[in-house]
Parts: C-alpha cells; structure tokens; sequence
C-alpha cells in the first residue's frame, strides 16, 4: 500500500511538472514572437507614462511601420514554404536551395532596416528618460517568460 501510494506521488508530481512546462508559452512558434518586422505595442508599457500625443504618434508609426513589412512578411513566408518543399523532394535541388536562402536572406536584410527605421523613429518621440525606462522594460522582458508587449492588445492599435 505504501509503495502504491509513493508511485502515485512521483506520477502526480511527474505530471503537475509536464503542465506547467508545457502551459508556459516558450519559443517564437507558439505565439510568443511574430514575424520578423512585426513590432511589439510599447504603449501598453505603462512605466512609460506616455502623453497622449506620444502614443498617438507611436501608434500611428506602428501601423505605418507594419503595412510597410506586410510584403515582406508575405514574400519571406512563401519562399519559407517554398524551401520547405525543395527540402522534402526526393532529390533536393541544391542550386534552388542556396538561391532561395539567399533571397530569405536578402528579404531579412530588407526588414532589418525597416525594423532600425521603426525604432529609430520611435526613439525621437520618447524624451531621455522614456527611453532608458524602455531599455530597462526590454531588459527585464528578456528574462520574464510571458507574452510580449502588444501581443494581447492585437486588435487595438
């Protein structure tokens, strides 16, 4: 009796561990990230203490900033999906293979800099101390499991 209830103590245990490992929203492809190019809402961080004109103006960058990456976005994922499919062939093409890296490549360069722009342009609106309270939320939000700035607030811009 006691061994059976010792076992199903380690099985409970065992299983409470899973859940909670699991329930954690860990890594970009469950949701935790987005695309490349798609910028997190930083006005919902409220240490910011934002103006309204501010946030606004942030927001307004934001959604100009993502209609601008939304081609992008689109190419990179077709040519995603297209690699994937000249990867499961039988026989590779490896010529296709190496061309299309580098047009995946070229399109992340292409967001990069739209991604610095975005940024850039948020920072002119943030006054010095908005900004190092940015770059101390993005420090401790790096090591916080949990959603991402505006991820919850998808639909309001």
């Amino acid at each position: 009796m006691e061994k059976t209830a010792i076992t199903l103590s380690i099985i409970l245990f065992t299983i409470f561990l899973f859940s909670l490992t699991f329930a954690a929203d860990w890594g970009r492809w469950r949701g935790r990230g987005g695309s490349p190019g798609d910028e997190g809402d930083i006005t919902t961080i409220s240490e910011l203490e934002l103006a309204d004109k501010q946030v606004s103006q942030i927001r307004a960058h934001r959604e100009a900033h993502l209609r601008d990456v939304k081609p992008f976005q689109d190419r990179m994922r077709a040519k995603r999906q297209e690699l994937k499919s000249l990867w499961l062939q039988s026989t590779p093409d490896q010529d296709r293979i190496i061309a299309l890296q580098k047009e995946i490549g070229n399109l992340r360069d292409l967001m990069q800099g739209k991604m610095n722009d975005y940024r850039r342009a948020i920072f002119e609106i943030l006054t010095q101390e908005q900004q190092n309270r940015l770059e101390f939320a993005i420090q401790r939000r790096r090591f916080s499991p949990g959603p991402r700035w505006g991820k919850e607030h998808r639909g309001n811009p």
